[in-house]
Parts: C-alpha cells; structure tokens; sequence
C-alpha cells in the first residue's frame, strides 16, 4: 500500500488571493505532503461563482497563483466532471487510484458546516481533515472545539488545526474592491492580479 501524502485544497477561488497561497504553503510543510493538489470547483455546491467569470479563467488564476510552489499541481478533475462539485464524489475518486493518504485543507466556514455537506460519512471516512482558520474570533474557536468533539465521537474523523497565523483575507472582499475600481495590491498574487486586469475580470 502506498505511504504517500497527498493534500488536496478545493473551493472556488474566485479569485485566489495570497491568504489561499500562504494557507497552501503553510499545509505542505505542516502536514509534510509528498503533493497537492488545487482543485478549482465547477459549480460549488454551497455558494455561488461570479457569473461572468468562467470555470476555465478560475483555473487559469489557480495556475498563476500556485503553480510555482514546489509538489503542486493544479487539478482540473471537478471542471471536467461537470455539475455540482461534490468533495465526497472527489475523494472517492482519488481513493480509488491509490493515491496514499489523503489530507483535506478547509476553512472555518466550511469546517463548520461539513456536516451539512454531500456525504459528510465518505469525507470523513477518506480523508484527514485540515483547518487553516483565517480568523481569531473567540466565538468561532469554541465553534470549531465543539465541531472538533462531534466530529470524532460521531465520524472517528482525523482532524488537525493546523498552527499558523490567521490570515482575515475574502475573495468576496477583494471582487467588490476591483469592481469599486480600487486596486488590491499585495492582496492578490501579481500574475494573477495582471490577468485580471488585462481579462477585466469583476468590473
């Protein structure tokens, strides 16, 4: 049986911003992954896209943003899937290639409500999970504890905060200060940053 360690990190990056690379670097040399994969959504399940941003031009933000870090690839399985992108139908996929152990790269959004997910039993059941918190609001610290206890009394689910400085960064937040007109330097890597200016991408 294969002993590798592969990290995959989902979601729409819409588009990816330097708190999803920092989270990424931080991951691999946390969870001393052999690779990661960025997996880029097609239609995310649990929020909406920018209409006038493709699939394909988020994936091409993914290679820009990530593909310089060392033992990363960025994966476009769920685009070409199609449909609503479902991590558990992923992680079966990956299961079923030998890939080694898997280890899941969240944050606290949607470690709170994995529960609520597709399949939440074949999440936990294929995959370590990894939260990079992106805030330091007591609130949602015992939030996430309480989640933490739930999750493995009632999964046997792995789980790992892992240690690194929060970083308090949207994609939300950044899409309404391009479509202001305000330029969001030092927010979004500078390759990706080019391509939105030269695309007009959430003008």
């Amino acid at each position: 049986m294969s002993t590798s360690r592969l990290g995959i990190y989902g979601g729409t990056f819409d588009p990816p911003h330097i708190g999803h690379v920092g989270a990424a670097q931080d991951f691999i040399r946390e969870m001393r992954l052999d690779r990661l994969l960025i997996i880029p959504t097609c239609i995310p399940p649990h929020k909406a896209c920018d209409a006038d941003v493709t699939p394909g031009e988020r994936l091409h933000m993914c290679t820009l943003a990530f593909g310089d870090i060392p033992g990363v690839t960025v994966s476009d399985m769920e685009l070409s899937r199609g449909g609503k992108s479902y991590t558990s139908d992923t992680l079966t996929e990956l299961s079923e290639e030998s890939v080694g152990r898997i280890f899941m790269l969240i944050g606290t959004d949607m470690f709170l409500t994995l529960e609520s997910w597709h399949c939440p039993e074949v999440i936990f059941r294929l995959s370590h999970i990894c939260l990079a918190r992106r805030e330091n609001d007591e609130a949602l610290r015992q939030a996430v504890e309480e989640k933490t206890r739930l999750y493995t009394e009632k999964y046997g689910a792995e789980i790992t905060v892992l240690d690194r400085e929060a970083t308090d960064l949207s994609s939300s937040d950044i899409r309404a200060a391009i479509s202001r007109g305000d330029v969001p330097l030092g927010l979004v890597p500078g390759r990706v940053l080019d391509y939105i200016n030269k695309q007009g991408l959430y003008k």
